[in-house]
């Protein structure tokens, strides 16, 4: 039994509004912070990316080192971590204590041996350190106010220059150690972003005050001010082409503007839609000669210089926050919704379903006949999603949910059935057909044919018969012991499985003498047939269940396995057929899992299936099934 990870679609920067994010890039891939994870993704090929998960706390920035074979990455309490990008165990070759506040930038030097880190420390706005050692090689001062941006000029002689809230800009000479020069007072509000070219002759800075200044590389001299064609917003994001002769800058006033250097004036402006989630907050120019600007919203805009239009060539989309449920699509798409309320669909690329969402969490997703999809959410709407020449867009009716669901099914016929907080509404054509008060707390719910079983609070699950115009109570499965949390029907309604919360009778320890009891989630199996609990043995998880989805070859033929996917991060994969063989994938959604889904049918023993979870990321992996 083994399994392999066939694509990674990562999740979108983290953004804020009105804050400068931080991006790198190395080649064709760049690099950013989400979360407690640090994203290294492909620019041309999204699936290839890869993630580092070593931080406890949220991250803020991520830099390569000049060579590539490093990153440093920083997080909100002041540690670094520096790591291998080679390896594929990413192993961290160092870590330090740098300021003790968030960290906002950090710069190598050109021979990856020094680095400077700032930020919003207590005691300092940023240091200086020996990358093997982490001792101190000079220091950052001249700021009042924490400090947004830092640059190293990377040829011989060394200079830095770092960039606050003050609206000061401080040249330091960079004969190790690093010593303060001289201060540059250009700006008049916050310095967002400080940049030098690669070729080390210049830098330049943006701010708050819509402004763009060159400078000497060597003397800190300020050349110039580019005045024509301005922006009319902050200025948030700066980043250099690798011959040193353009400039990109990105603006809340939502345009990015590529500058000449020698003529000092704007080549080219692109245009992103107005409103704030265009805002622009970050840019990178890749060495691939990719442009890449970061809206408010978390879309990755990509130009190309040689293009003769005002808008990106192309958009790289995909969840900034976790991703609350999935299910498979059609033609081997999958959809995932995500807690701020977006719905994404994903093929060799994550793209967002277009149209009039939902403001809130999605609660579900399910696929009906037809090739309809249907999605639930927090904000008490039910949303018809239709696929149309390759995209998928929302339709412009959709349903009020009489509570706020917390599960979503669709049957055979198109019927949705929504588990609300106290009631089970069916729903067909955006009409109700049915509403059932029942006398138990609904959790999870799971259909197939005319079958319909609804997991319960009360550790049941209830199976209905649904004839088109109402449910009726058919028989009552017993088996597990704590709330039902995930429920799956196999496609010809011969088997159920029920995942619950799960509780180990044994107290671990105890805490103010009160009994912490650990959570386990178990997973127990039905037939249908005989009414019977067939096993309850796949109790392999170490926290609630999140999702469980059925793999059959065919809507006619019996399951084969089952996948569970967990709060413990582990998703397993159990045979039906021969109960005690299963297999682990430990790890393959870090941070809890969320929803988990078959892609493909099994062939020659294996099988394809998706993971996600609240690290905002989908992983799609092919598995030799047990």
């Amino acid at each position: 039994m083994s399994f392999t990870r066939a694509a990674l679609y990562p999740c979108n920067p983290a953004t804020t509004r009105g804050v400068s994010t931080k991006l790198s890039s190395h080649q064709d891939k760049i690099i950013y912070a989400n979360g407690r994870t640090i994203y290294s993704r492909g620019v041309k090929n999204p699936a290839s990316s890869k993630t580092f998960s070593g931080h406890a706390q949220n991250t803020t920035v991520a830099r390569f080192s000049p060579t590539g074979y490093y990153c440093a990455s920083a997080d909100t309490t002041g540690l670094v971590k520096i790591w291998d990008t080679i390896g594929e165990d990413q192993s961290v070759k160092w870590e330090y204590k740098i300021i003790s506040g968030r960290v906002n930038d950090l710069a190598w030097d050109g021979e990856s041996k020094r680095m400077i880190v700032v930020g919003d420390g207590k005691d300092k706005f940023g240091r200086p350190i020996i990358v093997d050692t982490g001792a101190s090689c000079g220091e950052v001062t001249g700021h009042s106010k924490v400090v947004n941006a830092v640059s190293v000029r990377h040829q011989r002689p060394y200079r830095a220059a770092t960039g606050g809230d003050d609206g000061l800009i401080i040249f330091s000479q960079g004969r190790v150690p690093y010593k303060y020069e001289k201060t540059i007072r250009t700006h008049t509000k916050f310095v967002q972003d400080i940049r030098y070219a690669p070729s080390g002759d210049l830098f330049a800075s943006v701010g708050s005050d819509y402004k763009v200044f060159l400078y000497d590389g060597k003397t800190g001299d300020t050349l110039a001010e580019f005045t024509e064609s301005a922006h009319s917003g902050s200025v948030m994001a700066c980043s250099w082409s690798g011959d040193s002769k353009s400039l990109l800058t990105s603006s809340l006033d939502c345009t990015v503007k590529l500058w000449d250097i020698e003529s000092r004036k704007a080549a080219k402006t692109w245009n992103i839609s107005k409103g704030v989630p265009n805002q622009q907050v970050g840019c990178v120019w890749t060495s691939s000669d990719d442009l890449v600007s970061l809206s408010l919203s978390g879309v990755l805009n990509i130009f190309d210089k040689r293009e003769n239009k005002d808008r990106p060539s192309r958009l790289l989309q995909a969840p900034q926050k976790a991703i609350t449920s999935a299910v498979r699509g059609p033609s081997g798409t999958f959809i995932a919704g995500s807690a701020d309320g977006r719905v994404f669909y994903y093929d060799t690329s994550s793209h967002s379903v277009e149209g009039e969402g939902h403001t809130n969490l999605v609660s579900g997703l399910a696929a009906g006949p037809n090739e309809q999809l249907y999605s639930s959410g927090f904000d008490d709407r039910i949303r018809e999603i239709e696929p149309s020449g390759g995209t998928f867009s929302f339709t412009q009716t959709s349903f009020s949910t009489s509570s706020q669901p917390k599960a979503l099914t669709v049957a055979t016929d198109g019927t949705l059935f929504v588990v609300g907080i106290n009631r089970i509404e069916t729903v067909r054509s955006n009409q109700r057909v049915f509403e059932l008060e029942p006398t138990y707390v609904p959790s999870a719910v799971g259909a197939a044919g005319n079958t319909v079983a609804i997991g319960a609070e009360d550790a049941k699950v209830y199976v209905y018969a649904w004839d088109g115009r109402a449910l009726s109570e058919s028989y009552v499965l017993q088996g597990n012991k704590a709330t039902i949390t995930a429920i799956a029907v196999s496609a010809n309604g011969e088997h159920i499985a029920a995942g619950d919360v799960g509780f180990l009778p044994i107290p671990l320890r105890l805490i103010n003498h009160i009994p912490l009891i650990q959570s386990a989630g178990k997973i127990v199996l039905f037939g249908t047939a005989g009414k019977v609990k067939i096993t309850d043995r796949w109790a392999h998880h170490t926290a609630r269940i999140a999702s469980l989805a059925f793999l059959c070859p065919s809507t006619a033929e019996s399951a084969t396995h089952v996948a569970s996917i967990s709060l413990d991060t582990n998703v397993y994969i159990y045979s039906v057929t021969s109960i005690p063989k299963y297999m682990a994938i430990r790890g393959a959604a870090p941070g809890g899992g969320s929803a988990v889904c078959w892609l493909e049918s099994q062939e020659k023993g294996r099988g394809k299936l998706v993971s996600t979870g609240a690290d905002g990321c989908a992983r799609i992996w092919e598995v030799a099934l047990p």
